[in-house]
């Protein structure tokens, strides 16, 4: 059974989140739900989220998963949010557990952090499925952007996060703690060994000037027109290439304050003693002087 797919677009993020549903009626899951933030003021809304809720009440879904592709470092998540809302279970993958003992260290968080993932509910090792509702899904492990990487697929779609991006516009960086351009490269091969007609839903689109963000295209096109390594490139050329390409890309905006969130499942840090919950900003330890 092929599932129901409603994409939904963050501008601000350039993020897609996807409702992933079997029916109407039936059971869905959310894969990487975006929390709003204002990094000016530090506020935080959940517009982007109650538009997915909206959507779950107009087709009367009941939503089972919450689903991770990996910590992500461009927007904050909003799973915590949601599954306070729906009952669901917000999972990730196994890998989450090493990106979290990396960043208490970087962020200096408390010492009572866990590093074992206990934040989520489910942790996905490579091979495992799940359903929902009617559908069934598999994990496929797709680390190389994140060491926690992995893709979600559901009968004939495909949930990458950010291995890939559009045809046009090419991969993911792979210059993160915990990233390499050779694994990145390995799980996409192992992407494109499913069909040519799975539908690939994609977490981000970068587009170029004159084109519309677009949440899907398929793995017979990222085949043979992915620009960095459609056809037949060779490992050792994508990861030259990746690796020139990390090299001059800025900081993404918003990876102090999405990350440690997003390695809390979409939780904010707890309140200090005045009932007031900070975020950390640990000075020259991302990038370089501006």
């Amino acid at each position: 059974m092929n599932p129901l797919v409603e994409s939904f677009y963050d501008p601000p993020t350039a993020t897609f989140s996807h409702v992933v549903y079997d029916r109407e009626g039936g059971h869905a899951a959310i894969v990487d739900p975006v929390m709003d933030f204002d990094p000016a003021s530090a506020h935080t809304v959940f517009d982007s989220a109650q538009r997915l809720l909206d959507f779950v009440a107009q087709r009367r879904l009941a939503v089972e998963w919450i689903l991770e592709t990996h910590a992500h470092a461009d927007h904050l998540s909003a799973a915590a949010w949601l599954r306070d809302r729906t009952g669901a279970k917000v999972a990730i993958g196994r890998g989450i557990c090493g990106v979290q003992a990396q960043f208490k260290t970087v962020f200096g968080l408390e010492d009572s952090f866990p590093v074992d993932g206990r934040q989520f509910d489910h942790l996905f090792a490579d091979g495992d499925t799940f359903a929902i509702g009617d559908l069934s899904g598999r994990v496929i492990a797709t680390p190389g952007h994140t060491a926690d990487s992995l893709s979600y697929v559901i009968g004939d779609a495909a949930f990458i996060g950010d291995t890939m991006f559009a045809p046009d516009t090419g991969t993911a960086r792979a210059d993160f703690p915990g990233g390499d351009a050779a694994t990145l490269y390995r799980s996409i091969r192992r992407l494109f060994a499913l069909p040519g007609e799975t539908r690939v839903f994609l977490c981000h689109d970068y587009p170029p000037d004159g084109r519309a963000p677009r949440a899907q295209t398929t793995i017979a096109a990222q085949r043979e027109h992915n620009v960095h390594l459609g056809g037949e490139v060779a490992e050792e050329a994508f990861v030259r290439m990746r690796e020139a390409r990390d090299a001059g890309l800025p900081v993404p905006r918003l990876i102090l304050p999405a990350l440690q969130v997003n390695i809390r499942g979409g939780d904010l840090p707890p309140p200090e003693s005045n009932g007031v919950r900070y975020l950390r900003l640990p000075l020259d330890q991302f990038g370089d002087p501006a």
